[in-house]
C-alpha cells in the first residue's frame, strides 16, 4: 500500500509529475495513459487519495462517471471498456483508486477479457445473495 506521499497519482494531481490531461474538475483527474492497451487509452483518477473503491467517500464519486463517458465519447471509439480494479489479486498496479477508458476499436487493440463462469449452483448463488442482502 502506497502512502499518500509517495503515490504516483497523487503526485500528478499536484502537478509534480507532468500528464496529458484531458479533463479536470474539483473533484478527478483525467488524463492519457503513458502505457496504453488501445490508441486513446486514458485515467479517471480521483483527486482524493484512496487506495480501492471501498475507501473513496461517497462525496468524492460524483464526477467519476460522467467523466469517464465525456472520455468515451471522445475517443471516437463505438465500442469501449470501463475497466476498474481493486487490489493485486484484481490486477490493480497503482495504489490509487483509478478507471481506464480503453478503446475497443477491433478485435485486436484494447482490452481483451475472458469470463470464467464458475458454474455455481442456484443454492450456491441465493446463499451469498442472502448474505449480501443482510450486509446492504
Amino acid at each position: 500500500m502506497s502512502s499518500l506521499a509517495s503515490c504516483l497519482f497523487c503526485k500528478i494531481v499536484k502537478g509534480e509529475i507532468p500528464c496529458m490531461k484531458l479533463l479536470e474538475t474539483d473533484t478527478v483527474l483525467a488524463f492519457m495513459d503513458i502505457g496504453p492497451i488501445a490508441k486513446g487509452h486514458c485515467l479517471v483518477i480521483p483527486k482524493y487519495h484512496a487506495v480501492k473503491l471501498t475507501d473513496l467517500p461517497d462525496d468524492q464519486m460524483a464526477d467519476i462517471l460522467p467523466t469517464c463517458k465525456k472520455l468515451a465519447v471522445a475517443t471516437g471509439a463505438e465500442d469501449f471498456n470501463i475497466l476498474q480494479n481493486n487490489g493485486r489479486a484484481a490486477h490493480q498496479e497503482v495504489d490509487h483508486v483509478h478507471f481506464h477508458v480503453i478503446p475497443k476499436p477491433d478485435d485486436k487493440e484494447g482490452l481483451g477479457v475472458g469470463w470464467p463462469v464458475q458454474g455455481l449452483s442456484k443454492e450456491a448463488i441465493a446463499t451469498k445473495f442472502e448474505e449480501m442482502k443482510r450486509k446492504l
